[in-house]
């Protein structure tokens, strides 16, 4: 199984007990601190995706980090321990926070570009979306250097790739193809 679907699950499942608790938004937070968390700290991406360290090492490292938590975080990372799939937290987090998300009636759309959007040009991008998915877009900007030009825009589990890369890769897969 894919990482992506198993963070995915363990996120499902995460949320399932979070409803029916009625802690769902206390979670949220939960998450995100470790999202954010995981991201700022590279050694402890190191750690948790580390081979030597037992995953009741890891639990510990992360229970302690993550002192003021909520119950049902604390029971997640004793999951993922006892599975051997601690690595993929990170995941998980992400996978929850979009549920979540989900849930409040917003959509997250992503738009990798090779130069910071300006903010008209961001301000039209979230109107078509609106417009389309008729629900609220939050709308993130990554930067790819290696894109040329163009755009990648990434709303739930699709993809529109209008960049110059993406075109060339067509084009070289067409020719290699004929």
């Amino acid at each position: 199984m894919s990482e992506h679907r198993a963070a995915y699950r363990y996120a499902k499942a995460l949320m399932d007990l979070a409803i029916e608790q009625n802690n769902v938004s206390a979670v949220e937070k939960d998450m995100r601190l470790v999202l954010d968390t995981i991201e700022q700290n590279e050694s402890l991406t190191d750690v948790l995706r580390s081979p030597v360290l037992t995953g009741s090492d890891k639990n510990s490292a992360l229970k302690a980090l993550f002192k003021n938590s909520q119950p049902l975080t604390s029971e997640l990372f004793n999951l993922l321990a006892s599975n051997k799939r601690i690595g993929i937290l990170k995941e998980v987090a992400q996978q929850y926070i979009t549920l979540y998300d989900q849930m409040q009636g917003q959509e997250i759309a992503t738009v990798v570009t090779a130069v910071p959007l300006n903010k008209d040009l961001e301000a039209k991008i979230l109107k078509k979306l609106e417009e389309i998915s008729g629900k609220e877009v939050t709308l993130e900007n990554e930067i790819d250097a290696d894109l040329i030009g163009g755009f990648i825009l990434k709303v739930g589990d699709l993809e529109y790739n209008a960049s110059v890369s993406g075109k060339l890769e067509k084009l070289e897969r067409k020719l290699l193809s004929t």
